[in-house]
């Protein structure tokens, strides 16, 4: 961060302020309005934060380092529009004797790079901001914002009755403003996360708006697939699933609808398999033949790097390299991805934040349990489609990111995806189980209310 930080930081945040006002009236109604702006400026809170954290506590990291490159890209330009144009748009595989001298200086240019991919994304920011660390940052938290608001919108029309309580899971938990706000490939991960689930929502179950959902659908899983594939890999399945269980929860006739509805669930299994194995066919890290092997390398690695710098290293026990060793992990992992790290586990005051952060999720967890019983609980799931979507995406994400972090410093950051989903899935099935309780055994359906019609 430089001096020029100081005097860009307040302008910028002035015209993004400017601009959020002017589209407030538009994205909100009486009851989510309210949370729009201060939801907006933790973000900026975190994004700013998210900086400082690794410029004077970690020394350094992958914020700056795409920063280096983007810097790098910058003096491209400098030398010459057409120069900078092609190093921007260079996938990282190119060879062009004009910007060699600038691709010497990187260590992410790759073919295929992901870094690189967000490397060019910020480049491409900085044009507009002087190529601003700070406005940067402001930027990758506007985008993350917008996709994080979509997924509110979603949710409180699925299930307007706990609209607050959503609003708490997705905009305040620290680590969703914190690590899903900077300048890291979180941000736009998360705000294509939420682009995704709301055209899937918007298109798909209310079939509105077809073809600007069908673009929006397909933009951000692009962006998935290019930055996070895996975060894709993991949405598909439960995705499809909800998609098609609202399908045949609208089919009228009871026999049709009970013939019709293992037929959905074999497809769309089929669908998610077939999706599963051919979008990283070929890819040398998530090639479904080879995701095993690089499963344990990328643990090793981690679990080795935080033993030596005497970090946050945790080990679920031997991993083999094959598939079936990380679905017997898969268990572990998942206690550990939404409950761990536990308070005495806890060595430094980012780790002491994430500890309770967890201690909440397992507390809620054991309550949802305790007040509407096992059994139930899994009913009033398996009623649910949206639910299903939750929990199945959830627990298959906690799987993988927990078998293959080993450090919960990483852990911390990876599993952000899982917080709305988790916590919106347990807050929604809350609800549904007072309702019910309310109205005798039967699973009242997701519903609509004011705030659903607004």
């Amino acid at each position: 961060m430089e001096l020029s930080d100081l005097f860009l930081t307040p302008i910028y945040l002035s015209i993004l302020y400017a601009l959020a006002y002017w589209v407030r009236p538009s994205v909100t109604n009486q009851f989510t309005k309210p949370y729009f702006i201060p939801a907006l400026t933790l973000k900026f809170v975190g994004a700013i934060g998210l900086g400082l954290i690794y410029q004077f506590y970690y020394g350094g990291g992958d914020t700056f380092n795409y920063y280096y490159h983007s810097q790098l890209i910058h003096r491209a330009f400098d030398h010459s529009f057409s120069t900078g144009w092609k190093l921007l748009m260079d996938n990282g595989g190119d060879n062009i004797p004009e910007t060699a001298q600038y691709v010497a200086g990187m260590f992410w240019h790759q073919e295929g790079s992901t870094e690189y991919m967000v490397a060019r994304m910020t480049a491409f920011l900085g044009l507009f901001c002087f190529n601003n660390y700070t406005v940067i940052s402001l930027l990758f938290a506007m985008i993350s914002f917008s996709g994080i608001w979509a997924m509110y919108i979603a949710f409180a029309k699925i299930r307007p009755h706990v609209y607050k309580e959503l609003a708490w899971t997705i905009f305040y938990v620290p680590s969703m403003f914190f690590w899903g706000s900077g300048l890291l490939k979180d941000s736009l991960c998360m705000g294509a996360l939420g682009w995704l689930f709301y055209a899937l929502y918007r298109g798909a179950i209310q079939r509105q708006a077809l073809v600007r959902c069908t673009i929006i659908g397909f933009v951000a899983a692009y962006a998935l697939l290019s930055i996070k594939v895996y975060i894709l890999l993991c949405f598909l399945p439960g995705a499809l699933l909800w998609v098609f269980n609202e399908t045949n929860a609208r089919i009228k006739n009871q026999s049709v609808r009970l013939v019709a509805k293992p037929v959905f669930l074999v497809v769309g299994s089929l669908m998610a398999f077939y999706t599963a194995t051919n979008l990283t066919k070929g890819d040398e890290k998530y090639d479904v033949d080879n995701i095993g092997a690089r499963s344990k390398i990328t643990a090793d690695y981690l679990y080795q790097v935080s033993l030596a710098q005497e970090g946050s290293g945790y080990s679920l026990g031997e991993l083999d390299g094959t598939i079936g060793g990380m679905v017997k992990l898969a268990p572990q992992a998942i206690g550990t991805s939404l409950f761990r790290p536990f308070i005495w586990e806890a060595h430094n005051p980012v780790m002491l934040l994430s500890a309770i952060e967890a201690g909440f999720f397992l507390i809620f967890t054991l309550r949802i349990f305790w007040r509407t019983g096992v059994a139930r609980t899994f009913i009033i799931i398996g009623q649910t489609p949206v639910l299903v979507l939750c929990f199945v995406f959830g627990l298959v994400f906690a799987a993988s990111v927990g078998v293959t972090s080993n450090n919960f410093g990483t852990l911390v950051r990876y599993k952000i995806p899982i917080i709305p989903f988790y916590l919106g899935g347990l807050y929604i099935l809350q609800s549904l189980a007072s309702q019910a309780n309310n109205r005798g055994l039967k699973v009242p359906p997701a519903g609509r209310s004011k705030l659903a019609r607004a």
